[in-house]
This record gives structure tokens, sequence and C-alpha cells, in this order.
């Protein structure tokens, strides 16, 4: 039985966390900790949990790492640093689902994060936590940095088709959907319901947090560095990410190349489904921790239409850490998130 600490558990992804794995059969929630919620009990904070779990918020201390196998951590940006480094030091491992130790470059991080980084010395030591493209080494992690969730959705589409050179590199449009709650509990006043209600929204337009991870992932991955434009907007809808990415086919390229290609790297990933002809919509990813990718063939442009979708606090978060938690731990990727067959749930519709 793993024993495990969430820091950050009364925000949206420490819920998700606690959903998921008072239902893992392998895992004891040994500690909850948090900032203003310390004292109150976790189902008071969210009464969704009444009846189903209930312990106490605590102020972090490092002696209460004592005994636990992992720690997660999901705290906003710039937060999680310090305690992170504590955790690693003494030996716990570590899932952080910020933002802190996903990238290598300390220029990138200060110019997109805006903040400055107080421990670079373990940006080397953290590996990304894409669980289908990098398997081998979150088994032996000790700090896993997980993905964003916009990128989550990018990369497991594009990846694939750059390693096999189905699209040109030259240019791609990627447009990005995102509920609300990507934002997390923090009260901002263009973030209340009169203000995003009936609307739909751009913004962060070249500047977005998450492009320089979209480069670096795209490169380690497929070893390409595409020329592409990221549009994020906002949906008034408080979960899920619905991307479209557009793109120049290769000469040649058919619509039973490209499912191949997607079956290929695809064909034994048991959270993702393939789609076509039909196209996936995002409410059917809500609470799971799917990602659904489709595709259509534009003859007349000669182009690629990708369509990627997910849930951010899921599979864009909490589902994609206790994925991640169970690669470290030599446990089925499926526990605590999905127990199916695996072949059932891969096929294209």
């Amino acid at each position: 039985m793993l024993n495990v600490g969430i820091l950050g558990a009364a925000g949206y992804s420490g819920l998700e966390l606690i959903r998921n794995l008072i239902n893992h059969p392998n895992v004891n929630i040994e500690h909850l900790f948090g900032n203003s919620s310390v004292g109150s009990k976790i189902d008071y904070v969210h009464p969704s949990l009444k009846g189903s779990f209930s312990e106490e918020i605590k102020v972090f201390e490092s002696d209460a790492l004592e005994g636990l196998d992992l720690l997660y951590v999901a705290l906003p940006l710039g937060q999680s640093i310090p305690f992170v480094v504590t955790a690693f030091e003494r030996g716990i491992r570590v899932i952080d689902l910020g933002g802190d130790f996903r990238l290598k470059d300390l220029s990138d991080y200060n110019k997109y994060y805006k903040h400055t980084h107080t421990a670079p010395e373990l940006l080397s030591r953290a590996v990304y936590g894409l669980s289908e493209w990098n398997e081998e080494e979150i088994k032996t992690a000790y700090l896993v940095a997980n993905p964003g969730c916009y990128p989550i959705s990018i990369l497991l589409a594009l990846i694939p088709l750059l390693i096999e050179e189905l699209i040109a590199e030259s240019f791609i449009s990627i447009i990005s959907y995102s509920g609300t709650s990507g934002a997390g509990r923090s009260v901002a006043a263009n973030m209340i319901f009169s203000e995003v209600n009936e609307s739909v929204r751009a913004y962060k337009v070249g500047n977005h947090q998450h492009i320089p991870e979209i480069n670096l992932y795209l490169k380690q991955f497929s070893g390409s560095s595409p020329s592409f434009t990221f549009i994020p907007h906002l949906l008034p809808v408080t979960r899920g990410i619905y991307t479209t990415i557009n793109a120049k086919l290769k000469d040649e390229v058919t619509e039973e190349k490209v499912r191949d290609v997607f079956e290929k790297f695809y064909g034994g990933s048991p959270f993702i489904r393939l789609f076509h002809p039909a196209i996936p919509e995002m409410k059917d990813v809500i609470y799971t921790n799917f990602c659904d990718i489709g595709f259509n063939i534009i003859n007349e442009s000669n182009s690629l239409v990708v369509f990627s979708t997910i849930d951010n606090l899921v599979k864009g978060a909490a589902g994609q850490a206790i994925q991640n938690m169970n690669i470290m731990f030599d446990l089925e990727q499926t526990e605590g998130l999905l127990l199916c067959d695996k072949k059932k749930s891969l096929k294209i519709k």
C-alpha cells in the first residue's frame, strides 16, 4: 500500500486527486496539506466528498513526510518550489502538478512565467510526465513534472505526425479552448460568471506560458521544431479542453496512412481513443482520463485537421498525475482511473 500526501488539497486538482485516489486499491491518503483551508475537514471545503472521505487539512511540515511514498504538489505556479525541494531532499518521490519544473531554460521560465526560479539545480532532475511518451524515464523518477493541460492535448496529437513526417513543419495552427477551472479557485473579476457566460474570448495571444513547453517537448519526443501559432480561448464551461490543429500534409499522405500512424503509436495506450471519421466531442471526456483524438483531411487545400480533447482537471492534471504515479510504482496505468479492456477502449469509431 502506497502512503501519499496531497499539498493543495482544497484546490480543483486536489479534489480530483482525492476523488480518484480513494478508489485506488493500492493507495492510502495519509495527509492533506493546505494554506487558507488549514483546520477544515476536506468534505467541508468540498461537500461532494461528504460520506466518502473526511480528513482534516493540515499545515505542511517536513516531519509529516515521514512514512510517505509520494507527495503530490498541486499549487499555483511559483508556489510549489520550496515544498518540492523539501520532499526531494528527504528522498520522497514527488509529482508536481504545477509548471515550476517543466522547463529547462531559466530564461524561458522568467519570460513566460514571470517568476524567478529558486531551485534551478532541480530542473535537470525533473522528468516530464507525459505518460504515453516518457514511460521509461518516469519509472525511475523522483521528481515528475506533470505536463500542462493545453500541452497534453497538443503533444499527444502532434508527436506521431511529426515523427512519421506526415505534415509540413513550416506552419502549424493550434487553436485551443478551455473551461474556466483551468484558472484555479482564485477570484478574478474577468472570471466571474457574468463575465464569461454567453461569450468566448482569446487570451494571452503570443505569450502564453505553455508555448515554450510545447516547443521543448515537440523537439524532445519527435525530433522536430515546427513553426506554430497557439491561440487559447476561454469557454463558458467549467471543465474540458478542446484543441483543433491545422497543418499542411506532405505529398501523397492518405487518410489510411494517418489512421495507421495513430494506431501504430497509440494502439496499446489505455487512455487514448481514436476517432475517424467521427469527430470527438469534449462532453465525452469530462470526468475521465481519456484523450480523444480525431482527424479529417481537407483535399482542396491538402491539409490535415486534428481534433484533440481532454478533461483539463483529470487527463490535464490529477488523472495524468495518478497515471504517472502508477508508472513510478510499477502498477497498471489504469489503477484508480479505469478498469477496462485496453483493446476495447482503443477501437477507432
